[in-house]
């Protein structure tokens, strides 16, 4: 793929959704969020990665 191509930011926008969802889980898992915040963490990083696909 090529650096312009629109695939290459999706993948990039995916790989950052990834990471950050699984910190969300791990501070769930170290009790630094509760289920609430947890949520509302992976709904901003949903709403993210949506805008992403839809500027594609």
């Amino acid at each position: 793929m090529a650096p312009d191509d629109p695939d290459t930011d999706l993948d990039a926008a995916v790989a950052e959704f990834l990471d950050a969802a699984e910190r969300v889980y791990d501070e769930y898992d170290d009790g630094y969020v509760d289920a609430d915040s947890a949520l509302s963490l992976l709904g901003d990083h949903v709403s993210t990665l949506r805008d992403a696909h839809e500027d594609e």
